[in-house]
């Protein structure tokens, strides 16, 4: 039987291509049934697909608040916002050069800010409560009736209607995707938390940096899989609103459900740093693509360099 580091290693491992699966799961069967029921698939990007593709930092999220610490649900969702900026936006500009929507632009990257700046000024005093984690709630629910609001407000393309025979197998088909993509996050999450933890942990690093770092890594792979995608075949909307949108979720949604399971406590430190560096990313972001509506490889490799230089301030 394997144990200690060589275990930790193969639940490490185990864990992310579990998140990757799972993920890829949820984003086939709940991206074909939002667009079932009409939905455009920009405000699918934005909305279904950034949401899905969040569903491993909640897990990881919760699972490791309740069996680890607070400190492994806050540094996950702070270190995947900067690396989802720095890495998974900068790699995919490296590989195509972005245009920015003037619809992400108006409607998306403000909330993206908000959200950002709404998580300083409730953790300001150290801890996000369930008072706190309500308010996140509901700032997310408003953000949700925007998106829907314009969604109905902008009629989708017309496609053929299939039978109903058709229909009704296509969506009992994407509703088992969605089932067994939970199923295989939740799994993957456990194995995460628990290899990342142990194997960091032995190393004596913080739980705050293990979520900051490996925790964080393995739970963007779905948003850098998406957006490297979508920047590959030409989808540079999809690829930029996936980012905007997670992000947004990763602070209303993750963190609004934990800290209303747990209190999640912040240290002065991470005031301190971690979470202005959050913030310094989201406004290079947006003064980046606000300038001239595009993401260049420049932009890419400023994007990238910055995030290596993050992980860099992070190793003792």
């Amino acid at each position: 039987m394997l144990s200690g580091t060589p275990l930790d290693l193969l639940l490490l491992a185990g864990g992310i291509v579990a998140l990757y699966g799972g993920a890829e799961l949820l984003v086939a069967g709940a991206g074909r049934l939002a667009l079932g029921i009409g939905l455009h698939a920009a405000t699918v990007g934005v909305t279904v697909i950034a949401f899905a593709t969040t569903a491993p930092e909640l897990f990881v999220s919760a699972i490791g608040a309740l069996r680890v610490s607070s400190d492994i649900g806050l540094g996950t969702i702070v270190g995947s916002n900067i690396a989802n900026i720095g890495l998974v936006l900068g790699v995919a500009t490296l590989i195509k050069p972005l245009q920015i929507s003037d619809q992400v632009i108006r409607r998306h990257v403000p909330v993206m800010v908000l959200a950002a700046l709404l998580l300083v000024a409730l953790g300001a005093n150290g801890r996000l409560g369930r008072l706190e984690g309500i308010l996140l709630l509901v700032v997310l629910a408003g953000f949700t009736a925007m998106i829907l609001h314009y969604a109905n407000a902008e009629s989708a393309p017309m496609v053929d209607e299939p039978d109903a025979a058709a229909a009704s197998g296509v969506a009992a088909r994407d509703g088992a995707l969605v089932i067994g993509g939970l199923i295989v996050l939740v799994i993957g999450s456990r194995w995460l938390v628990a290899g990342g933890t142990g194997l960091l942990s032995a190393l004596g690093v913080s739980d705050l940096v293990i979520g900051l770092t490996v925790l964080a890594l393995g739970t963007s792979l779905p948003e850098l899989a998406a957006s490297v995608v979508g920047a590959i075949r030409g989808h540079e909307s999809f690829a930029v609103g996936n980012v905007v949108g997670s992000n947004i979720y990763n602070i209303l949604a993750v963190l609004g459900i934990v800290a209303l399971i747990t209190p999640i406590e912040i240290e002065p430190a991470t005031l301190r740093f971690e979470l202005p560096i959050m913030v310094a990313f989201t406004v290079l972001l947006v003064g980046l693509m606000g300038y001239r509506r595009q993401l260049t490889r420049l932009d890419g490799m400023i994007l990238v360099g910055s995030y290596v230089g993050f992980i860099a301030l992070l190793v003792p």
